[in-house]
């Protein structure tokens, strides 16, 4: 789900059991990506997994930190998501989205050795590319509510200049 000069590439941590079987991003019920992702004004409608293709028409693409399918994002190890963090670097550099939005904290804080990070905008870039850490939309991540997370990809979208997709 990914295409040169992208507006903004989401990047997952990795894939889950579901997405892996479907070949769909955030496949999982109680994910709350693509629901945060509409309620922020990124697509018109709350698209479905198997829907994904439709980010493209947004300037919108998915990728993820480390390629390996697993139950829970924590049973991948330090040093599978430094090297996600390498790929994924290379793979910025050669797409050039103008924003990487990492969803997932701690995912960001590992691959990219930054341990002080925050949710938000972050000081590095890749080339041209900003980062933006989100939250990461896991109906595990208690700590968010679809709500606030939907208020902090609506922040990505406005810094990101992407016009507000109306239903």
């Amino acid at each position: 789900m990914i295409a040169d000069g992208l507006a903004v590439l989401f990047c997952g941590i990795n894939p889950g059991l579901l997405t892996a079987a479907t070949g769909h991003h955030f496949a999982r019920p109680g994910n709350r990506f693509w629901p945060v992702l509409h309620l922020a004004g990124f697509t018109p409608r709350q698209l479905r997994p198997d829907e994904q293709d439709e980010l493209l028409t947004y300037g919108l693409g998915i990728t993820n930190v480390a390629a390996r399918a697993t139950a829970r994002a924590d049973e991948l190890g330090a040093e599978e998501f430094r090297e996600g963090g390498r790929i994924l670097t290379e793979k910025v550099e050669r797409l050039r989205p103008r924003w990487l939005a990492v969803a997932g904290i701690t995912a960001y804080r590992t691959a990219f050795g930054e341990r002080a990070a925050r949710i938000g905008p972050q000081e590095r870039t890749i080339g041209g590319t900003r980062i933006w850490a989100l939250p990461n939309p896991s109906g595990l991540n208690a700590h968010w509510t679809v709500r606030s997370m939907a208020e902090e990809y609506r922040r990505l979208r406005l810094a990101a200049g992407v016009a507000q997709q109306a239903a």
